[in-house]
């Protein structure tokens, strides 16, 4: 996974979304307690610096050095770099001892590692009654003009994209989650948020270049922003690279507790 995105952290850092203040509010509502969260594939620490306004510390990993040296800081965040994979000594030795941790939380890379493995250490580190969020956002929108150019070169870039990527595109309905409903909740969802960005034309694309899709398709040798494809995007925003537009980003939440 780390090598996925090793060629684009900065474009990633950069043309990402943020995440609501909603969605957080939503997490903690159904947290117990808020004294440690653990913010799994943290990236650039987008997640981690939201929770660390209402949690007392928040540990954000990665198996990507390069993504972690781009992490936001702040007091509360303490940013581990750990294996792809690890053992029950090592995530008490890099995260946290057995039965400490208020919530864990993985934004935008459940699918990367979602097995029974990594659902041991998850049992394993969080306290009774501790809470498990993992959300994705799909494909932003714009308008119907730029949608369909994107959807049509998201088309293209399907063959590059790994395997797990069609739990994103199933919102993680279909993902494994075997956790029980939160309090308040008949389900783990998803449940349904929703975030928007600023963007010029400019921005856009390189939201696009940040996609691991995009590196693959480039190592091996195909543009998907192909000559066409920017002229495409350029008619549809307006004709010129200038203009803002507001960029919507569905976000899909599920949410349970061991």
């Amino acid at each position: 996974m780390a090598e996925l995105f090793k060629k684009q952290g900065k474009e990633y850092a950069e043309a990402r979304p943020s995440y609501p203040p909603e969605l957080f509010s939503f997490i903690a509502s159904k947290t117990p307690e808020h004294h440690l969260a653990w913010d799994v594939g943290t990236g650039n620490g987008q997640a981690a610096l939201s929770l660390a306004e209402m949690f007392n510390k928040v540990i954000g990993t990665d198996t990507s050095e390069e993504q972690l040296t781009l992490a936001s800081k702040h007091a509360n965040i303490y940013y581990q770099h750990t294996p792809p994979t690890m053992s029950i000594p090592e995530v008490e030795n890099l995260v946290a001892p057995p039965g400490t941790v208020d919530v864990i939380t993985v934004a935008q890379a459940f699918h990367w590692f979602a097995n029974p493995a990594f659902f041991s250490l998850v049992k394993h580190v969080l306290k009774p009654n501790g809470v498990f969020a993992a959300w994705c956002y799909t494909l932003p929108s714009v308008d119907a003009n730029i949608d369909q150019v994107m959807k049509r070169m998201y088309k293209k870039s399907y063959p590059f994209w790994s395997p797990d990527r069609r739990f994103v595109d199933e919102e993680y309905r279909s993902i494994e989650f075997p956790f029980e409903p939160v309090a308040g909740e008949d389900s783990t969802g998803p449940f349904e948020f929703e975030t928007v960005k600023m963007m010029e034309l400019g921005e856009y694309m390189t939201y696009i270049r940040s996609w691991s899709a995009y590196q693959t398709a480039k190592g091996k040798g195909v543009e998907l922003l192909t000559e066409e494809v920017v002229d495409e995007l350029v008619k549809a925003w307006g004709g010129h690279w200038e203009g803002v537009k507001a960029v919507k980003y569905p976000i899909f939440l599920r949410i349970g507790k061991i």
